[in-house]
């Protein structure tokens, strides 16, 4: 695999600058901030990860207040208690996407969020201290106890709330694929563990966040 600097190298090249290049890169939220998220907003985010996924995301989004609406402002202590005769009124409801699976999700991560705020403190508690060296661990304890967060869901959900973070997008997954390190979306644990490898790496050699370094990889790919 090509080293941090010729990453960077390459990225100066095609933006032509330091500061063109900077410019172009997201940014991460502190630990302190990752804790100030209240649990609401963490399931609200969650919630719109689950639906925006196979759906036009401004046509969620403009739905979306609605749904702040119908579902309590994502108070997970009242959104838990959301049973089935409710959720079949919701399906009812023209002013939201009508997809029961995905509805149910939202009940069913409510209970993971107060599940981990009884262990750790609070949901931002754990966001905020799980290490980025372990990101993609984050991914599966998350695709595993929540609902409907496999696939790239989580770690796009990670990102909407600012948890550093890289995504295998195409465009990673090509670049990755061109320097041998996996050939395909790293769905299985094997091929999580090489794609941190990389990005451990590379966070070592630059001191740079994970998600600086995911969208950097993603410009060495033309289009």
């Amino acid at each position: 695999m090509q080293d941090y600097k010729w990453l960077n190298e390459y990225c100066l090249n095609r933006f032509g600058s330091a500061k063109a290049l900077e410019a172009e890169l997201p940014s991460a939220l502190s630990a302190a901030q990752l804790r100030k998220i209240s649990a609401d907003r963490y399931l609200s985010t969650m919630a719109l990860r689950v639906f925006r996924a196979g759906l036009k995301h401004s046509l969620v989004d403009a739905k979306w207040p609605a749904f702040e609406e119908v579902f309590f402002r994502f108070d997970p202590e009242k959104v838990v208690l959301m049973g089935a005769e409710h959720l079949e009124r919701l399906m009812q409801d023209a002013r939201i996407i009508r997809h029961l699976g995905k509805l149910k999700s939202v009940p069913r991560n409510a209970q993971l969020i107060l599940d981990v705020a009884h262990e750790h403190g609070s949901f931002g508690n754990f966001i905020a201290e799980w290490p980025v060296t372990d990101i993609v661990g984050l991914w599966q304890y998350i695709a595993k106890h929540g609902n409907q967060m496999g696939g790239l869901s989580t770690p796009r959900f990670l990102r909407m709330v600012g948890k550093d973070t890289f995504i295998p997008t195409w465009d990673v997954v090509a670049a990755l694929n061109a320097q041998g390190i996996v050939d395909k979306v790293p769905s299985s644990k094997r091929d999580q563990a090489a794609v941190q490898d990389v990005f451990n790496q590379w966070h070592a050699e630059s001191g740079r966040p994970m998600c600086q370094l995911s969208a950097m990889l993603a410009f060495t790919v033309n289009h």
